[in-house]
């Protein structure tokens, strides 16, 4: 997904299989001012993930040690959440808060270790198909009911999937549409509103659903994981008014939403616990302020007065001038989240304009990680990357062609070397910034490495609201240019397929290196086909070591989160799939 700020778009699911393992790292343990040589060599802790069975799929959720029901828990944040329709939500703060009131086919179950399974949430199961994933047939459990207390049925999936398709439907993923319609599906079908019926997704009775896709894809089960594919009513689906105050069907149904004020959740007395494998329900209440900056929230949980005391932050994380004091405070330990997010920070290099290998070679040695690292939060901000698909995405292998993590302060000699070798000394780098005061000194560290290895330098600051749109553009004027990429559930196709793909070169498009590598670009179609999890994640790795190799962008850091929460409140904990904290077993003590 593609990053705005550092808290952007979720990464909504994990793909692997039996025994297998995705990374995530544990606590740094360092202070902020441990920026330096090494700093990351900490080693990464594994947890394991896997896809779970019917018996996995059965409620109710595990529960939490010494948790109890009752009590308010109150949500403080920056932001009201920008969708709630499950159809327009991709931001991970939005699909984390709808956790509380709309359920999937499928999601994810988290044991107490910490090791995580894709379950059947509405479904027995995580779906089943016989011809390699061309087809997917789900059924429905027994017991699952909207907040009226009417049955959820599999007519309701049809429809919530269909209605994806109306033109109302903005921002939200398009991967199950496109795979049923085609790129232009808003064309091949216009939703359910004029009484026109999707061939594609069946019931044969009201506990069976079955999709069928035009080609293979077999990690559609994770897909459905996706907020973006919860389910809606069509009895209560008031369309562009949905997004406001959806219908619920899970532990909590809204009883207000004051538009960038509050929401206020309540218990739904439908759902039933036994039908949920992923949701413990412990508070009777939700209350969530928005309006509230970074600063304030971090010096209010540090305060940790009155209601203060019972609240926690989906989006807020503690703020830059405080990350010192809360990482030092033993008495602020124990209430403080630190974790490994599914973002990967990079400096894309235009590959239009920067043809020659040597050159772009030369620009990875050179870039200051440590330095620009430590200006935006040093090992809070994150660990550094060596390459282009993160430690949470299955098929990750740690790989550092370059050295970086031998130089992360950047190593100009050897930069100047490769630049001497091209004929390129003094060759000019155009580089595109967000024009803050932080970037400004991040700039500063970039020109000084920059010049020190021989390139000639050349600042352009942008304007924040316009960043995205200047650096999208296919005929930029731009060499060098900050960017961020989550994936929507990370295996290496969502990781790596819309970034450095050279179809999905476009205006407007996430390909901003503008990379198109025929040899990438094969291996991306046949990887994409390879049905075993284990195979297609080596298959993605070997294509992620190929972009190193030829030195296409320069990733920079895998991004941490560093948060805080009220004394008053158990069961807070990090959300790997989201880089967030959790509300899923949060209990008032």
């Amino acid at each position: 997904m593609k990053m705005s700020s550092r808290n952007s778009r979720l990464a909504a699911a994990i793909m692997v299989a039996g025994a297998l393992t995705v990374t995530t790292a544990c606590s740094s343990g360092h202070s902020n001012d441990s920026a330096k040589p090494g700093a990351s060599k900490a080693p990464i802790a594994a947890t394991t993930i896997s896809v779970g069975t019917a018996d996995d799929s059965k409620g109710p959720a595990i529960p939490e040690p010494g948790a109890k029901k009752g009590g308010t828990v109150n949500m403080i944040d920056r932001d009201d959440f920008s969708h709630l329709d499950p159809a327009m939500v991709y931001m991970n703060y939005n699909s984390e808060a709808s956790l509380l009131f709309t359920r999937q086919l499928t999601g994810y179950k988290t044991a107490a270790d910490g090791s995580q399974k894709l379950v059947g949430d509405l479904a027995t199961d995580t779906g089943t198909t016989t011809d390699g994933g061309k087809t997917w047939k789900f059924t429905l459990k027994d017991g699952v009911k909207w907040q009226d207390g009417a049955p959820i049925t599999s007519a309701d999936v049809k429809y919530s999937i269909e209605r994806t398709y109306a033109s109302f439907i903005k921002g939200g993923p398009t991967y199950i549409q496109q795979w049923i319609s085609g790129d232009d599906y808003r064309g091949a079908y216009p939703g359910p509103y004029d009484g026109k019926s999707l061939d594609a997704v069946t019931t044969p009775d009201d506990k069976t659903v079955v999709i069928q896709f035009k080609d293979v894809h077999t990690d559609a089960n994770f897909t459905l994981a996706m907020t973006g594919y919860g389910i809606v009513p069509k009895a209560h689906d008031t369309k562009e008014e949905y997004d406001k105050k959806p219908f619920s069907s899970g532990p909590y149904q809204i009883t207000e939403h004051v538009n960038d004020r509050s929401l206020d959740l309540e218990r739904n007395p439908n759902w039933d616990p036994a039908t949920d494998p992923i949701r413990n329900a412990y508070p009777d209440k939700w209350h969530m302020t928005f309006g509230v900056q970074a600063q304030q929230s971090t010096e209010r949980f540090i305060a940790d007065n009155g209601d203060d005391k019972n609240a926690f932050s989906f989006h807020n994380q503690v703020h830059t001038t405080y990350i010192d004091k809360v990482k030092s405070d033993e008495k602020l330990k124990s209430r403080t989240l630190e974790g490994l997010t599914p973002y990967v920070d990079y400096y894309y290099i235009n590959n239009t304009r920067i043809k020659d290998q040597k050159v772009r070679e030369a620009l990875v040695k050179a870039f200051p990680h440590q330095q620009t690292r430590q200006l935006q939060g040093g090992t809070s901000y994150g660990d550094y990357a060596t390459s282009y698909m993160s430690p949470t995405v299955l098929g990750y292998e740690s790989y550092d062609p370059f050295d970086v993590l031998k130089k992360p302060q950047g190593d100009t000699e050897a930069a100047k070397k490769l630049l001497t070798e091209a004929n390129a000394v003094g060759q000019t780098i155009v580089y595109a910034y967000n024009n803050t005061p932080v970037q400004q000194k991040v700039t500063e560290a970039i020109r000084t490495n920059l010049e020190a290895a021989g390139f000639k330098f050349v600042p352009k600051p942008l304007d924040s609201k316009t960043y995205y749109d200047a650096i999208q553009q296919v005929n930029n004027e731009f060499d060098l240019y900050w960017g961020g990429w989550g994936a929507d559930w990370p295996t290496g196709y969502t990781s790596l397929q819309p970034v450095w793909d050279g179809r999905m070169i476009a205006d407007g498009g996430q390909n901003y290196a503008h990379v198109n590598d025929p040899e990438i670009n094969a291996a991306m179609d046949a990887a994409v086909k390879i049905a075993d999890p284990a195979a297609q994640g080596k298959a993605w790795a070997a294509i992620d070591k190929k972009l190193q190799d030829k030195a296409y962008s320069i990733p920079d850091v895998y991004q941490r989160s560093l948060s805080l929460y009220g004394s008053g409140l158990g069961g807070v904990k990090f959300d790997t799939l989201a880089g967030l904290q959790s509300p899923l077993n949060i209990y008032v003590k």
